[in-house]
């Protein structure tokens, strides 16, 4: 994928991990806003796979291709032994996840704590790539606490390519393990886009994406004018609609605005969702499960605080059916909506 993608010299847009949020129901959503975007799962920990309920953890609907599963761990037979797992679900990527700065993660020594120890990493991303059938990539910081990102990254992204990585996404903050939440993490290191940017201009053979403070598509753009990818992640999340202009985006068709929720046919998401969601409850889930992640999907049309209301407390109770998301919808000021977003 990554390889193909730098021959043709095609960017790929992926929205980013993020933990209680991009489960299988966020993930089918935003497949049926764009195509072609990269979509990742949550962050699975390596022994959760292995001693854990499987078919809850790595099953998805085959929709949402292309999807990466991202892992977390620092053991390499256990990241081995999950991988071997993982690998009869189909999935289009492995994504080792060396960026996560909670305390959870770090207790179990992986995530933004592995920076300090780049040549383990290594080691871990070639014993993952003896197993895989498919690419295996690394999402890391630029550093972390007091070491010097201009210094680390650098080696650090030496060592990912020299172990065989196939792509690397680099958040471009350093991550502080004690004194910043995840939340501090992800707004109070400053962003150094520039370094990189000089990553890519040094490694012109590597796929390197950019994630970090990107807030819409306009942004997306441009870095994508230096960058062979860009990863959106909260940005995504709750301003759902944006991702109606990812196809044309990475096809070369210059920013694609919001506006491209013009193009939507709402009637059909609607349906699709409504169908969906009526197959998550006939298998023993709620409607919460499913709507939570369509909050975000009318930001600037007339009526969408009323259907936020109605996902946020009706689809929340009891028995709540599918009925609840027609409602929502037909709350929305669609064809004025896509109007004022194109005008």
């Amino acid at each position: 994928m990554y390889a193909e993608a730098l021959k043709r010299g095609e960017k790929i847009f992926a929205v980013a991990p993020m933990i209680d949020w991009t489960d299988r129901h966020c993930r089918y959503l935003h497949r049926h806003l764009s195509s072609r975007a990269l979509l990742y799962t949550e962050m699975v920990v390596a022994d959760a796979i292995i001693h854990g309920p499987r078919e809850r953890l790595l099953s998805f609907s085959p929709a949402e291709h292309p999807v990466a599963l991202q892992l977390g761990g620092s053991d390499t037979g256990k990241l081995s032994e999950a991988i071997r797992i993982a690998v009869d679900y189909g999935y289009d990527e492995i994504n080792l996840n060396v960026g996560c700065p909670s305390d959870r993660v770090q207790s179990g020594t992986f995530g933004a704590c592995l920076m300090r120890d780049a040549a383990h990493v290594a080691d871990l991303v070639a014993a993952m790539k003896k197993v895989s059938n498919v690419p295996v990539t690394v999402k890391c910081r630029i550093g972390v606490d007091d070491q010097e990102p201009t210094d680390v990254l650098p080696d650090f992204l030496a060592r990912m390519i020299g172990a065989g990585a196939d792509a690397i996404w680099i958040h471009a903050r350093k991550a502080w393990l004690q004194g910043l939440s995840p939340k501090e993490n992800r707004e109070i290191p400053p962003l150094d886009y520039d370094l990189v940017y000089r990553m890519k201009r040094e490694n012109p053979d590597v796929f390197l994406g950019i994630n970090g403070g990107i807030a819409d598509l306009d942004q997306a753009a441009s870095h994508l004018e230096v960058m062979d990818g860009v990863m959106l992640g909260r940005a995504a999340y709750h301003n759902t609609g944006l991702l109606a202009g990812v196809d044309e985006l990475v096809a070369g068709n210059g920013s694609a605005r919001l506006t491209r929720t013009a193009d939507i046919d709402w009637q059909v998401l609607r349906d699709t969702m409504m169908a969906y969601a009526e197959n998550v409850i006939a298998s023993g889930g709620r409607l919460h499960h499913v709507t939570r992640h369509m909050v975000g999907l009318f930001q600037g049309f007339a009526g969408a605080r009323r259907f936020r209301q109605i996902l946020s407390t009706d689809a929340t109770r009891p028995g709540a059916g599918i009925e609840v998301i027609g409602a929502a919808f037909a709350a929305v000021d669609i064809d004025g909506g896509a109007k004022k977003l194109a005008g």
